[in-house]
C-alpha cells in the first residue's frame, strides 16, 4: 500500500460537493485524468455534466473552455485562423478554444462530421495542425464530451475514430432522493462549483500521471486486459471489436484506479471494474444480437477466466 496522496483527496472532495450521488463516476472521471485520457459524458439533460467539467476545471487550476457543438459550428471556430492585421499587412494566428487545458465539448453529435474531425488530432496528438503549421496543445490536456443519448433529431452520430479516441464513456444517472434534497439545499444561496479552489495543480497532476506509470501491473493481469479485448474481436455479436488503444487505455485506468485505492500494483479486479466504461462505447453490436454493447462486455468479463 502506498500513502494517500492529499491532493488527490481534495479533488475528490471539490467533485464529490459540485456533483452530489455520483461518487462512482467521479472516481472514475478522476482515473481517466490521471490516465490521461478523455472523457464522453452520455446522459439525459440537467444531470450535472457541465457541473463535472467546471468542478474539475476549477480544482486543476487549469484553463477552461465550453464549445457549444451546434449544425452550424466550423472546424476553424475550435481551432482558430489567422487574422489579418491592417496597421502592418499581416496575418496573426488567433488560437481557438481548443488551446485551453479543460475543453467541455457540450452536445458534441450536434456538430457536422467535418467539424466533430477536427478533434481527431488534439485528442489522440495534443497538438494541432492549422495552415501548415503543427501547434502543440496546453498540458494537461483534456476534452470532456457530452452528448444526449435520448435525443437524435438534428444530430450526427460520433464516428468510430472519434469514439475510440475518449478513454471512458460515461454517465451521472439522477442521484438518490435524499442525495438531492442536499442538491436543493447546496443550491439555495449559490452555485457550490463557484466556490471551489485549485487543489491540484497542473504541474502536480503531470508528476501524479507520471507515477500512475509506474504501478505495477504483472504480466498475468496485462494478459488479463489483452484476453477480454480479444474476446471482442471474435465476439459474433459483435461488427467491430476493440482496438490497441483500447488495450493501452484499460491498462492505464487500471494504473490510476490502483493509485487511487492507495496500492502500488493492479489487480484483476480493477480491471474488471474498468471494462464496460472504457471498452462499450468502441463496439458496433451486430443487427440481431438481442444486448448492448455494454451487456456484450459484461458478459465477457463474467466468462473470461480471472488471473489468480
Amino acid at each position: 500500500m502506498t500513502e494517500p496522496v492529499p491532493e488527490l483527496e481534495a479533488l475528490r472532495a471539490n467533485l464529490r460537493a459540485a456533483v452530489r450521488g455520483a461518487d462512482g463516476t467521479v472516481e472514475r472521471v478522476l482515473a481517466a485524468v490521471l490516465a490521461g485520457g478523455h472523457v464522453l459524458l452520455e446522459d439525459v439533460p440537467g444531470t450535472g455534466k457541465t457541473t463535472l467539467a467546471k468542478a474539475l476545471a476549477r480544482s486543476l487550476g487549469a484553463t477552461f473552455a465550453r464549445i457549444q457543438f451546434t449544425p452550424d459550428l466550423l472546424p476553424t471556430d475550435i481551432l482558430g485562423g489567422s487574422v489579418y492585421r491592417a496597421s502592418d499587412g499581416a496575418f496573426l494566428f488567433r488560437p481557438g478554444p481548443v488551446f485551453s487545458q479543460v475543453v467541455l465539448a457540450d452536445e458534441v453529435n450536434r456538430a457536422s462530421p467535418r467539424t466533430q474531425s477536427a478533434l481527431l488530432e488534439a485528442m489522440a496528438e495534443r497538438q494541432v495542425s492549422i495552415e501548415g503549421e503543427t501547434r502543440p496543445l496546453p498540458e494537461p490536456f483534456l476534452v470532456l464530451a457530452t452528448e444526449n443519448p435520448v435525443e437524435h433529431a438534428g444530430t450526427f452520430p460520433l464516428p468510430e475514430a472519434q469514439l475510440d479516441r475518449f478513454c471512458m464513456r460515461l454517465s451521472l444517472g439522477y442521484p438518490a432522493r435524499e442525495e438531492e434534497v442536499r442538491v436543493l439545499r447546496d443550491h439555495a444561496a449559490a452555485e457550490p462549483v463557484d466556490a471551489l479552489r485549485p487543489v491540484l495543480p497542473p504541474a502536480r497532476l503531470a508528476e501524479l500521471q507520471a507515477r500512475v506509470r509506474a504501478v505495477a501491473a504483472e504480466d498475468s493481469v496485462l494478459d488479463y486486459v489483452v484476453r477480454l479485448v480479444s474476446r471482442t474481436r471474435a465476439e459474433p455479436r459483435l461488427r467491430l471489436g476493440a482496438s490497441p488503444r483500447a488495450s493501452l487505455d484499460l491498462r492505464r485506468c487500471a494504473q490510476a484506479a490502483a493509485l487511487l485505492a492507495g496500492r502500488d500494483f493492479v489487480t484483476p479486479s480493477d480491471v474488471r471494474a474498468l471494462a464496460v466504461p472504457v471498452l462499450a462505447h468502441r463496439l458496433l453490436a451486430a443487427p440481431r444480437a438481442g444486448a448492448t454493447a455494454a451487456e456484450i462486455v459484461e458478459s465477457v468479463v463474467r466468462s473470461e477466466p480471472v488471473p489468480d
